[in-house]
């Protein structure tokens, strides 16, 4: 019996549901610097536009912004926002993702960001981009799923 751990959100893009079909999800590890992870439970962080590059048989999350540590007062703890951070995954799952990413035109996009007891994790998913027509489509529903629950609740007051 394995007991669940509880998370605290730190931040989710949001962005990459409506622009990708995610296909499959996968939990991995970043290496941070202790600035950064202070950073982080102020909830300085940025997931949008962000991605994962794969350079020698590594996997690497760029564009995540993680803003710098406000009470910091040591010039080396002060690095690049932006920098380029590894995940740690197993090395079946990178290899998996790296055969998808070249083989079947996916791309692997962040999707959150959390603490998981002292550890901060990073939810990534595998994807494959959305039509114009899809998101449209996506829209559509989302709106009329709404008129349903709006026109219910009217009805059940």
């Amino acid at each position: 019996m394995e007991k669940e751990r509880k998370y605290r959100l730190i931040a989710q893009n949001r962005k990459a549901r409506h622009d990708y079909f995610i296909e499959e999800t996968f939990q991995a590890g970043i290496e941070l610097f202790g600035m950064e992870v202070k950073s982080l439970r102020a909830g300085r962080c940025n997931l949008v536009d962000s991605h994962v590059e794969f350079k020698n048989r590594e996997a690497f999350v760029v564009n995540l912004h993680i803003s710098q540590y406000d009470h910091s007062t040591v010039e080396r703890d002060k690095k690049d926002p932006t920098r380029r951070r590894r995940l740690l995954l197993h090395r079946r799952q990178i290899n998996r993702l790296m055969g998808a990413v070249t083989r079947d035109g996916y791309t692997v996009v962040p999707l959150k960001i959390y603490f998981s007891g002292p550890f901060v994790k990073v939810d990534i998913g595998l994807a494959k981009g959305k039509k114009l027509y899809d998101k449209r489509h996506d829209i559509a529903k989302r709106d009329a799923r709404r008129e349903t629950e709006k026109q219910f609740k009217v009805k059940n007051l």
